[in-house]
């Protein structure tokens, strides 16, 4: 390191932001995280014994994955290099694997490499990494956001513990906090703050599990309020409330949280639930999530879970994702959740996707019969002299408009794909078809 270099480490570390400097450097420091790095956790007695892995760390943002690298680094006898994925290229990797190369060459040291964000990473990137890690050359640390199972290689994967991380509990949130407003080395000690225990319930509430997001506000507090006559700068709840005015909502429209909530949303419309139905919502409109996508899942679910038990349930849907893209927010939130409401409260049949899903297979399983001549098409010339139509009852001309004829190919007479159930209209159907004394099949 030169002296330029140590001159910018040293700006660096004092003009960071706090929740930078705030990093724990030993295992002792972390907060949080106890299932992954408690005293009995093969994670702690690994870093502590110096024998790591390749490992992955994966979990929303501020819970510390970044943090856990840092304090391996601190920790480690090993090298430690740290690239960050978003900017990264072929020639930073080809450096960090030629000097660590050289470092087990002429020393016999080991190399940790940390790649932040290692999702951002594409597949021919990811390759280049896997013979270095799997001839030792490196020892990977991955962090990223993303469901690694879906965004890292199968090959690194193998290769690989994967430890999740989970946002940090209130208390953690608030131990962090009076860690910071106290601590003079690195946090805001040396400002003479004080903050009223109401202010920090609210920014421990407020930040949702992110411990970037609590201690950002602790220090917009401490650097913009004026001093009190008595020389201390006090943060209170009003400034509390003015430094995080938004709660941040674990939610990624590329990442698990997406797909997460989409899926409680739905389940809870499935399991008859109208209040977790709209508190989804409120949580995917609050993320800002597409409109349109929403109303496209609500007709899905009424078409896939309401069904015949209420035929009338797609109709709202349908009409809810019409009115939505005309309408626009915030009025499109009423919108969607009416359509919600209606398909969480209607009763539930499946019996149409158990029906497709049996005639599709029967289809694609089965040789296809041909359409009985009687059923088959009398519009085109010459039709009638090959026998087309010939033999079919029109049911308009007999009581109650319907009579007996066969339908299905010969040779599948008797098969049933249609399974009524007795829920909501399905009963009338029920009934309908007891009065035609029409055999069908009930479940």
């Amino acid at each position: 390191m030169d002296l330029f270099d140590y001159m910018r480490s040293s700006v660096q570390e004092k003009e960071s932001p706090l929740a930078s400097r705030m990093r724990p450097a030993t295992l002792d420091e972390v907060v949080g995280q106890k299932h992954i790095i408690g005293k009995d956790k093969l994670l702690y007695r690994a870093i502590k014994a110096d024998q790591l892995g390749s490992i992955i760390f994966y979990g929303p943002p501020g819970t510390g994955k970044t943090t856990l690298a840092k304090v391996i680094a601190n920790t480690t006898k090993a090298g430690f290099r740290q690239i960050n994925a978003t900017v990264a290229g072929k020639k930073d990797m080809e450096e960090v694997v030629k000097e660590a190369r050289d470092a087990l060459g002429m020393y016999g040291r080991r190399t940790i490499l940390f790649v932040d964000e290692i999702h951002r990473f594409n597949k021919s990137q990811q390759d280049y990494l896997l013979p270095y890690v799997e001839d030792g050359t490196l020892i990977l640390i991955g962090a990223t956001t993303e469901n690694p199972y879906f965004e890292v290689n199968g090959a690194l994967l193998s290769r690989s513990r994967i430890f999740e991380l989970k946002s940090l509990e209130k208390d953690d949130i608030r131990e962090l906090i009076y860690r910071a407003v106290r601590d003079r080395e690195k946090g805001m000690g040396s400002y003479r703050a004080e903050i009223d225990e109401e202010a920090v319930d609210f920014l421990a509430d407020m930040a949702n599990g992110d411990a970037r997001a609590a201690l950002n506000a602790v220090e917009l507090g401490v650097l913009t309020t004026e001093r009190s006559a008595d020389g201390i700068i006090h943060i209170d709840l009003s400034v509390a409330q003015e430094c995080i005015q938004k709660r941040a909502v674990r939610y990624d429209r590329d990442g698990d949280n997406h797909y997460d909530t989409i899926s409680a949303f739905i389940k809870s419309m499935r399991g008859s639930d109208p209040d977790a139905a709209v508190y989804y919502l409120a949580r995917m409109l609050y993320a800002g999530e597409d409109i349109k996508l929403i109303a496209r899942r609500i007709m899905i679910h009424a078409a896939e879970d309401v069904g015949m038990a209420d035929p009338q349930a797609l109709v709202v849907a349908a009409g809810a994702a019409q009115a939505v893209e005309r309408v626009g927010m915030p009025e499109a939130q009423i919108i969607l959740a009416e359509a919600a409401i209606y398909v969480a409260t209607a009763p539930k049949s499946n019996s149409v996707v158990q029906a497709i899903g049996e005639a599709a297979e029967a289809v694609s399983q089965e040789k296809t019969p041909p359409v009985p001549p009687h059923l088959q098409d009398t519009h085109y010339r010459g039709a009638e002299k090959l026998g087309r139509g010939a033999g079919y009852l029109y049911p308009h001309d007999y009581p109650n408009h319907y009579v007996k004829q066969q339908y299905l190919p010969e040779g599948m007479e008797n098969r049933e794909f249609y399974h009524c159930s007795d829920q909501g209209y399905e009963r009338k159907i029920r009934e309908f078809f007891e009065f035609l004394k029409k055999p069908l099949s009930f479940s």
